[in-house]
């Protein structure tokens, strides 16, 4: 009876040691799945928080994507609506595993793509705009060189225009003032004269286009007062009209031509006057003459 009984109990002793070794086995391996499932969930986590931070500094690239082309700047709009759109999926996702983070690093490897296309275009662009820029300036500085050599030209061509005007400006010389009696003979006083004669030679000029002209005379009494028989009779000077005491049509053909005009009115007293002679718009002699 005790050698069956202490057979029983070695028995149990075996299977208590079994047990034992069985339990601390399971044991190990559930602390060992713990630890990975643990050790797996980190991971997922970084994993997350990466994908995160990257999506945050391509939005934040996107946001200082600009660009004047209306078009690009619609894409880029729609570009970063999707950024949104999967920040907020990434954001609210709790089912977290190594197939979603594939699936999330494949989007966002899309838009990184999509981000570096539109970069370059815009640095296309940026060069291109650049490179006009440079050639519209290069243009200006052109036209404004082409400008002043315009106004150049044209202030010089302006000034050969005067220096001819001035080379073929007939001039008078020799102008004197005679006194004429009813006979047109010569008198030597006022008193006794009828009316007054302006002599002046128009001077040889090859430059002056020949032809009719018209010559005017104003002659200023010695009362300082215009020797003229209508106010109606006036011709224009520099812009200005006034008033002539006598005129006459002469025929110039370059060369000197002596020409006679009469004033026939009242008020001729001695005295001094004085004699302006005028032809194609300007004063083209003067002298002062003494009438006893």
């Amino acid at each position: 009876m005790e050698e069956q009984t202490e057979k029983t109990l070695k028995g149990y002793k075996i299977i208590i040691v079994i047990l034992a070794i069985v339990l601390a086995a399971l044991t190990s391996i559930y602390f060992l799945q713990v630890g990975n499932f643990r050790d797996a969930r980190e991971i997922l986590e970084v994993q997350r928080d990466t994908l995160v931070s990257r999506l945050s500094t391509m939005m934040a690239d996107f946001d200082v994507l600009k660009t004047e082309n209306d078009t690009i700047n619609a894409n880029l709009d729609i570009e970063r609506h999707r950024a949104d759109s999967l920040f907020t999926r990434l954001k609210q996702e709790r089912n977290w595993s190594a197939a979603k983070i594939r699936q999330y690093e494949k989007e966002l490897g899309t838009l990184r793509v999509v981000m570096k296309g539109y970069i370059r275009q815009i640095d296309s662009l940026n060069t291109l705009n650049q490179s006009l820029v440079q050639e519209n300036i290069q243009y200006r500085k052109e036209a404004s060189t082409l400008l002043l050599r315009a106004q150049t030209a044209e202030e010089q061509a302006e000034e050969l225009s005067s220096k001819v005007r001035r080379g073929s400006m007939i001039l008078a010389r020799n102008i004197t003032l005679k006194a004429l009696n009813k006979s047109d003979r010569e008198v030597t006083r006022a008193s006794r004269a009828e009316r007054l004669r302006t002599d002046f030679v128009l001077t040889a000029n090859e430059l002056a286009t020949p032809g009719n002209r018209e010559v005017y005379i104003r002659i200023v009494g010695p009362d300082g007062y215009l020797l003229a028989n209508s106010t109606n009779h006036v011709f224009e000077v520099d812009g200005e009209r006034l008033t002539y005491s006598a005129s006459r049509t002469v025929d110039y053909q370059n060369q000197d031509l002596s020409v006679s005009v009469y004033y026939n009115g009242q008020g001729i007293v001695k005295g001094k006057y004085s004699v302006s002679v005028y032809l194609d718009g300007r004063q083209i002699g003067s002298n002062e003459i003494i009438l006893k």
